[in-house]
């Protein structure tokens, strides 16, 4: 790629006509980052009438559920924002004449007058509509970006990022936390499918025509006007390339090499004039990005030339070494504009107002964030004798235009697009007049084909315990229905069976099956073993009766699927194509040509080693089939050491410990690994059932230690849970060998259960003891702890 007129080679293998060196665009933007924002006098005008805390309020940035208008009146905050999981007035599932309702009165209570001469400075609202306005029930909701990736079609990614736009617009929210432009480079991370792409120049192109269609072209007249709304390229950088996948975790390399992969999307994003750049969670080479000055402000503002706003992710200020949620002037120090603070947005004010005026944060740095937010409202038309109230805008209000035909019709074009045949022995099309079977729990589930980050983050199935039905996704259309609309248009049949059944046998099974929704770190796997086998085992029951068989897979990435494209006479790689399932019957029954790519490289093996264009491709990256292809791969293999992996033996389960296996804190024995001795507390806690897991207090210098009689075998997997990240050094002692583990609990915290796996990559010769020592005080919590004969070569991972 080109930087600053520099070919830089690239650190990838490209191909199907993306390879070699591209040229990015050169920006004449380049300036000093430390320079003061000056667009014109209106910014310092409006800066030299504003109050110390007034200032920092335009630098906060809480969620919808945790201040009110009144609190809005009092501080006036810059922007705010709904989270995965935020809905108006409290309610996830209100209809959209709620959000533009708290929209008006935020706005309204940003802008009542101030005593005296300062200035009431309109507050802005951000979402995170990564594939469509999918936070609000009715909104279209379009494929996910790896789908998007693989149409290759930056026009359709202009066209959905403007019709997007609109639906965000209509319901009074100014400001969309997308495009998503990171380059994931290893399928385990939980977000893949936000990603377009292994491959950073098409990340690029489809990232600047998303950034095109939510604020509309540079340089014309409706650029950040009418409909449009700013838009974010995220998260700056690296969150795609994190070792071993692990969501927010650490990225390490020559930084030059990291910038010609994980950097390339930037540049065509700010010369396409993106607003803002929100920092990424993750660290590069041990510094984390939101307190990271020479990529933040050296690098992104004075090399590549940004001159918009930088935006926080979730607390990810509170993530930087010496810093809290609560008090870092580290992060605005560093080049960030906005704090995105949740839920302690109060102290998180009041601390720095405090380090401006004992001098620790410079008011020449406040000056300069704050005149980014206000440069920014000035170029959206948020700020000014023009600005209105949302409902009133252009638009305003049009809540007909939320899933509207247009943008339907939209969304089924991209769906079609966007899957990819990696298999067809000449069942596909299917023939007109046939007698189908469709099959699988996710035929008939939008939530299934839809994904994280819609109606809540997760993407779950239910809602404070309660079902998701159809009546929550209204106008959409279910994979299901679009299949038995095709079948009745060609003179045909069809009939649903989740389990497969049936009394007369069908002309072919379509089987819809795949991964259950997920978002973030919850999402992150192991390994790239799909465990579900309900597809599997319908694939192989049609296979054993003789009929042919179409597996539809739903996913946020590609997968291990050896045996099931091996049980089937066709396999569709869907990824998640959200509400219009027609698109994918128009390609099953030929009414558009198969015409998608994959984005990613399909992996050969289960182990999850990163794949990109290696010779580990089952299927390469650009592979895909038209429907007219009928080659078919031979049989595949389907070895996989990570299946049925059984303990060879427990030490803890179901709340005791195996016979010969002993725990112990400073020499005092923890009989059932439950007691109190040597700085140690361990109580029974309920995980899935009555006292089944432990909950370990360590006292700071504490140890416990658990070992087996005799010699012990295999890998050790610990089933764990770690509600907050140590402060102190962690260190995990397993045989003879001793190692730092604090990192890796770190990035651990706070996501759930998980597994940590202890092998000989790490541990040479593992021995029949291990222990854990904590500087500091610490709360663990355990489930299980086996041992496995894991495959040679499998990774250390927390």
């Amino acid at each position: 790629m080109r930087l600053g007129g520099v070919c830089v080679l690239m650190a990838v293998s490209l191909s199907v006509g993306l390879g070699g060196c591209a040229t990015l665009p050169s920006t004449d933007r380049t300036a000093s980052a430390e320079a003061p924002v000056a667009d014109g006098t209106k910014v310092q005008e409006l800066l030299s009438r504003m109050s110390l805390e007034r200032k920092v309020a335009q630098l906060i940035q809480p969620q919808i559920n945790s201040f009110t208008a009144e609190d809005m009146e009092r501080y006036r905050f810059g922007s705010y924002l709904n989270g995965g999981d935020g809905g108006p007035y409290g309610d996830e599932l209100a209809p959209a004449s709620e959000w533009l309702r708290l929209a008006d009165e935020m706005w309204t209570a940003s802008t009542r007058p101030l005593p005296g001469d300062e200035p009431a400075i309109p507050t802005m609202w951000g979402t995170d509509a990564v594939h469509g306005h999918a936070n609000v029930v009715g909104a279209t909701i379009f494929p996910h970006n790896i789908a998007l990736g693989a149409t290759r079609d930056a026009d359709l990614v202009r066209r959905i990022g403007a019709a997007t736009a609109t639906e965000i617009a209509v319901t009074g929210i100014d400001w969309n936390f997308s495009p998503t432009v990171a380059v994931a480079r290893d399928d385990r991370w939980g977000r893949t499918y936000e990603s377009y792409s292994e491959d950073p120049q098409l990340v690029a192109q489809l990232g600047r025509a998303l950034v095109e269609g939510l604020q509309g072209i540079e340089g014309t007249p409706d650029f950040l006007r009418k409909d449009k709304v700013i838009a974010t390229a995220k998260h700056f950088f690296g969150d795609g390339g994190t070792a071993q996948g692990i969501d927010t975790g650490d990225v390490n390399g020559d930084i030059e090499a990291l910038k010609a992969v994980h950097a390339v999307p930037y540049p065509v994003a700010i010369d396409a004039g993106v607003q803002v750049v929100m920092a990424s969670f993750n660290s590069i080479n041990g510094v984390k990005m939101h307190g990271n000055k020479q990529l933040l402000s050296d690098y992104l503002r004075g090399e590549l030339g940004f001159d918009g706003l930088v935006v926080g992710d979730w607390n990810g200020h509170g993530q930087i070494k010496g810093c809290t949620v609560t008090n870092c002037p580290h992060a605005l120090l560093a080049g960030l504009d906005i704090y995105m603070v949740p839920e302690d947005w109060r102290p998180l004010l009041e601390s720095l107002v405090g380090q401006v005026k004992d001098g620790t944060i410079p008011m020449s740095v406040v000056d300069r964030a704050v005149g980014r937010v206000l440069q920014v409202k000035l170029r959206a038309g948020l700020l000014g004798p023009d600005a209105k109230k949302p409902s009133s805008r252009y638009h305003g209000g049009s809540l007909d235009l939320l899933g509207s035909t247009d943008h339907r019709a939209l969304a089924r074009e991209a769906v079609a697009k966007s899957q990819v045949i990696l298999k067809n022995s000449g069942v596909l099309p299917i023939r007109a007049g046939a007698n189908i079977l469709v099959a699988g729990r996710a035929a008939d589930s939008v939530v299934r084909a839809a994904g994280g980050w819609t109606l809540s983050w997760q993407g779950s199935e239910d809602i404070a315990g309660k079902a998701f039905t159809k009546e929550d996704f209204p106008g959409t259309t279910s994979i299901w229905e679009g299949i038995r609309d095709a079948a009745e248009q060609s003179q045909g049949n069809a009939v649903i069976s989740p389990d497969g059944s049936f009394a007369d046998k069908p002309d072919v099974a379509i089987i819809v099956f795949g991964e259950k929704p997920y978002a973030e770190f919850a999402g992150d796997l192991k390994t790239l073993v799909f465990a579900d086998e309900e597809g599997l085992d319908l694939l192989r029951k049609f296979q054993a009766k003789g009929i042919p068989t179409v597996a539809v897979f739903l996913s946020g990435r590609p997968m291990w699927m050896n045996r099931e494209i091996n049980a089937s006479d066709a396999f569709v790689a869907s990824w998640l194509p959200g509400s219009e399932g027609a698109g994918v019957a128009d390609i099953l029954f030929g009414k558009r040509e198969a015409s998608g790519r994959l984005s990613f490289s399909w992996p050969a093996d289960c182990g999850g080693a990163p794949v990109n264009s290696s010779d580990r491709a089952l299927f390469p990256f650009g592979y895909g089939q038209s429907l007219a292809d009928r080659t078919s791969p031979n049989r595949l293999d389907e070895t996989c050491d990570y299946l049925d992996q059984r303990p060879s033996a427990i030490w803890f389960d179901l709340g005791r410990l195996s016979n010969g296996i002993r725990a112990s804190a400073d020499g005092i024995d923890l009989p059932s690994l439950r007691g109190e001795g040597g700085g140690i507390v361990s109580r029974g806690i309920d995980k899935d059932r009555q006292a089944d897991a432990r909950e370990i207090t360590f006292d700071a210098g504490s140890t416990i230690a658990i070992e087996q009689d005799g010699k012990g075998e295999g890998d050790f997997v610990i089933l764990y849970n770690l509600a907050n990240a140590p402060i102190d050094a962690v260190t995990l002692t397993v045989g003879e060998t001793n190692f730092d583990i604090t990192r890796q609990l770190q990035l651990s915290a706070g996501k759930g259960w998980r597994e940590m796996m202890i092998t000989d990559n790490c541990a040479p010769g593992l021995g029949n003891r291990l222990s854990i020592a904590s500087a500091g005080p610490l709360k663990l919590q355990v489930a299980r702890i086996s041992r496995r004969e894991l495959p040679k070569g499998t990774e250390c991972s927390f």
